[in-house]
């Protein structure tokens, strides 16, 4: 139901699930429906006991689904939850803390389970009051706070309830950062579906692939770079075929990278026939601003989902348009910005996203705003030139920046992390791309690196890049 909060989400989820496995980790617990809930209100009771209703409680915890636990305790108590990432360092901890104005961080769920009694009363808030805080990755600066409400945290969920799970046995393996929205998203999601998930707190490539295929897990959902890694971890030499949908967000997935997953999965298993098909992939677009809820299906560059252009698809109340840079509608085939509108806003937000509007309203991802490099009167999109650079046999990861140019203003120079023992050079990878760009879009130079600079999240940190590479 849409009047449903963080705070009661998990007890409806128990009189319907009952002792259903909700969730397993390796070398660790394994929760059902009810036990998750009874944790809920235990937990919930301790946090009513040190806060006032409406009080922010930081979760510094380590990753895990405690963490989502605990912030359901948290809302359960009237307060509002500010989960962050286990990597920030103390001082980031304690200068979010301030900006917070918490009155309570909390580093371990343990400190909520004294074995006591539930909370006697739950809070009632409603489905368009605050429930969270959640803070942004900082690729463009510091982190930024986002309150957002019940409504967007689990309304968007809701879609979710109808997926078949007594007739489908799914299981999704899965190692994303609780803190981040797209993994609070993901939880929340599969447990409203009924769908249990085997939880890596740390994305190890190798145990992930073990897991998957040791369990025969039907699901899993990542960001590009844990697919990168899988690939690296040798995925095309395992048996993957259980898998019915791989999932990505957060990032821009490479399409011939989702092609080669796609292929490794299967739609289906028949008796005697054995796995046959492809698996599905979804590549979601979401801002944290917006709740993580997919307010586009946006197709990665080059990534044929088998639908012709993808599809535009609303939340319901939401409204989307591609503009130019005065504001205009751009026409079938041109590239402008995403902007978005919610049921109750009074203007359009901007995405930073830009995307290429194609037939019956489908878009594809042409890049962030931020990673446009004007070169003397050119317009060179990033994320073209880093696909085509990626596309390599010899490369691994490649990520394009914009550096300072006193005749054209800005070049674009590429940052390489290679294959284990490729011997390609950078003058070789600009030769590569000079045969399939056109001239203005091809690099000044490509920089082989060990490793590029990330956000908690995985997302390469084009500034910090920018920096390293800017003579």
């Amino acid at each position: 139901r849409s009047d449903h909060t963080l705070g009661t989400v998990m007890e409806r989820l128990a009189e319907v699930h009952g002792d259903r496995r909700l969730m397993s980790a390796p070398d660790g617990p394994t929760l059902t429906y009810v036990e998750a809930a009874e944790d809920v209100d235990r937990w919930a009771r301790a946090v009513a006991e040190q806060v006032e209703p409406g009080n922010r409680v930081v979760l510094a915890t380590e990753n895990g689904y405690g963490q989502l636990l605990a912030a359901l305790a948290v809302s359960r108590a009237g307060a509002l939850a500010v989960p962050l990432n286990p990597t920030l360092t103390p001082a980031e901890v304690e200068s979010i803390t301030a900006d917070a104005g918490a009155a309570l961080v909390v580093r371990d769920p343990a400190e909520l389970d004294d074995g006591g009694a539930p909370l006697p009363r739950v809070a009632a808030p409603v489905p368009d009051d605050v429930a969270a805080i959640f803070y942004t990755s900082g690729t463009t600066g510091a982190p930024k706070g986002v309150e957002l409400s019940h409504r967007a945290l689990v309304g968007q969920a809701r879609s979710a309830a109808m997926w078949p799970t007594p007739v489908r046995r799914d299981e999704l393996v899965c190692s994303l950062p609780v803190s981040h929205i797209m993994g609070f998203a993901v939880l929340v999601s599969a447990a409203c579906a009924g769908i249990p998930v085997h939880f890596f707190a740390r994305f190890r490539p190798t145990e992930v692939l073990d897991a998957i295929e040791d369990r025969r897990a039907t699901m899993f959902i990542g960001v590009p770079a844990m697919y990168r890694l899988l690939l690296e971890a040798g995925a095309e030499r395992r048996d993957l075929r259980s898998i019915r949908v791989w999932g990505s967000g957060a990032d821009v997935m490479p399409g011939e990278l989702a092609k080669r997953f796609k292929a490794m999965g299967s739609t289906v298993t028949l008796p005697g026939l054995g796995s046959r098909g492809q698996a599905a992939f979804l590549d979601g677009y979401g801002m944290v601003e917006l709740g993580g809820g997919v307010t586009a299906k946006i197709s990665p560059p080059g990534l044929d989902l088998g639908l012709g252009d993808s599809l535009g698809l609303r939340r319901p109340g939401y409204r989307m348009r591609v503009v130019g840079a005065d504001g205009s509608p751009v026409g079938r085939g041109e590239v402008g910005e995403l902007q978005v509108r919610g049921p109750e806003a009074d203007g359009w937000l901007p995405t930073g996203d830009l995307v290429r509007r194609g037939r019956a309203g489908g878009m594809r991802f042409a890049g962030r705003a931020k990673d446009v490099i004007l070169r003397g009167g050119y317009t060179v999109y990033a994320v073209e030139v880093e696909a085509v650079i990626a596309a390599h046999p010899e490369v691994a990861e490649a990520a394009v920046v914009g550096v300072a140019d006193e005749r054209l203003g800005e070049v674009p120079v590429a940052a390489v992390r290679l294959e284990p023992g490729a011997g390609v050079t950078g003058d070789e990878l600009v030769a590569w791309a000079a045969d399939r760009l056109a001239d203005y879009k091809v690099p000044v130079r490509a920089v082989v690196v060990d490793e590029l600079p990330r956000t908690p999240t995985r997302k390469v940190q084009k500034a910090a890049l920018r920096a390293r590479l800017d003579p």
